[in-house]
């Protein structure tokens, strides 16, 4: 039988899973399809309906429903019971539905080689992708995290359940607006949808002041895809920052979901190829 995968989310105009996930069953000789299913948070529950009636085998989860859609599982991974969100599904024989997060995989692959015990990190945002990306931070033994948040009345809530999980590591809620420099970071994550193709292109969450202050030595990460080089990007290289692009995140968090539905290793290059190829065009 051949598999039937896809992704639920909106938007999903910039989405490049289908094409990394059919890129792996291509050259693993497997049948098998992806679909794009933009799913609005009132029609969740329908979406679910639908996925199960119609013999999916999993489905991949993200913006707005990494947590909201953990109402619906029967049982969880360590990983993304830790996080608190989940972006990968595998739909069981019985249509019991178990849930995954493999953001945070995909979030430490591209910085295994950075040091970052006993560490500050600043992360930009509160929502389901922040949780996966401070899992991932936990796991590299930062043990400060200034978390920014647009709007901490209702972040505050967030912030206390991460506590909660993480007690190793002091997290100071923050707001935009009282941002200061960062050269005390030794990496900046944004985990928000600012510089995102089709949503909030061309917007950075960082000002050139606020790049210009981050040491030589730091990371900047942005965990948006598409495009590769988002505004953040784009200052992280005008003023000669180490940087990371969310493509590495996205072909690697992809490539553990495949395995995790097919029980096979894709080629990850052959995935980062596609995605690339789906980019430039």
């Amino acid at each position: 039988m051949p598999y039937k995968l896809g992704i639920i989310g909106n938007p999903l105009s910039h989405s490049l899973s289908k094409v990394m996930h059919e890129s792996a069953f291509k050259h693993l000789n497997l049948e098998g399809t992806y679909d794009i299913m933009e799913t609005k948070s009132e029609d969740l529950i329908q979406r679910i309906k639908y996925l199960k009636v119609n013999d999916y085998n999993g489905f991949n989860v993200t913006i707005p429903h990494k947590i909201p859609i953990t109402l619906f599982l029967s049982d969880v991974d360590e990983v993304a019971n830790i996080a608190g969100s989940v972006n990968t599904v595998v739909i069981n024989p019985d249509k019991s539905l178990k849930g995954y997060n493999t953001d945070v995989y995909g979030f430490t692959k591209p910085i295994e080689d950075i040091d970052l015990k006993g560490k500050k990190a600043v992360v930009l945002g509160t929502g389901g992708a922040s949780r996966a990306v401070i899992c991932g931070l936990h796991l590299k033994g930062v043990d400060k995290i200034d978390l920014y948040t647009r709007n901490s009345l209702d972040s505050s809530d967030v912030a206390d359940t991460l506590r909660k999980r993480f007690p190793d590591i002091q997290i100071k809620l923050i707001q935009y607006e009282l941002m200061s420099s960062l050269s005390d970071a030794s990496i900046i994550v944004n985990t928000t949808p600012l510089g995102m193709k089709g949503f909030r292109h061309g917007l950075s969450p960082l000002t050139d002041m606020d790049v210009k202050s981050v040491r030589d030595d730091a990371v900047i990460y942005d965990i948006v895809y598409n495009p590769i080089k988002t505004e953040l990007i784009a200052k992280a290289i005008k003023y000669k920052k180490n940087y990371r692009t969310g493509l590495d995140m996205l072909v690697y968090q992809g490539a553990k979901a495949f395995e995790i539905w097919t029980g096979q290793t894709p080629n990850v290059d052959k995935m980062k190829i596609a995605a690339l190829e789906e980019l430039v065009v």
